[in-house]
């Protein structure tokens, strides 16, 4: 038997966005205003920076028949994928707000988003930053730190 370890790495801004990404930062949070969630009164917006430099956004759709929804961070990737399937992404940006108030923590993606996440990292073979947006902190990762044992063959 043999132990391994995972090394993480991130970055941590307190009450501010990484300058580089903070038109996409800003849009995820105004995505949230999009969001059809009157279930749960929990709304999630993303924002995606591709290498081109446009920036799509997505939010995310809850239906009565659950699971029927769509989170945020997949119907931007689909729509990009479908619409700009030759370019690769350089960054997403996610924001939630509860009953229309930014959450203070930041929020990381459920683990379907976190597959598709890796299937866009494996489409396009260039990992992307991830901007996970609270009130109090931003973190800055990898995609690929958000799964890593992804499903793949």
């Amino acid at each position: 038997m043999e132990k391994r370890e995972l090394k993480l790495d991130y970055w941590v801004y307190t009450k501010t966005y990484p300058v580089e990404y903070r038109e996409i930062c800003e849009k995820a949070v105004e995505a949230t205003g999009r969001s059809y969630s009157i279930y749960s009164g929990f709304s999630v917006g993303a924002a995606v920076l591709l290498d081109s430099g446009e920036v799509f956004t997505g939010a995310n759709q809850e239906n009565v028949a659950y699971p029927s929804g769509l989170c945020a961070e997949r119907t931007v990737l689909f729509y990009v994928g479908a619409n700009r399937p030759d370019v690769a992404i350089k960054a997403m940006a996610i924001a939630a707000c509860y009953r229309g108030e930014l959450t203070a923590d930041y929020i990381s993606p459920c683990g379907a988003c976190r597959q598709v996440m890796a299937e866009v990292i494996k489409r396009y073979g260039k990992d992307f930053d991830v901007i996970l947006i609270g009130n109090q902190e931003t973190i800055l990762l990898k995609a690929s730190a958000l799964l890593p044992f992804a499903f793949d063959f």
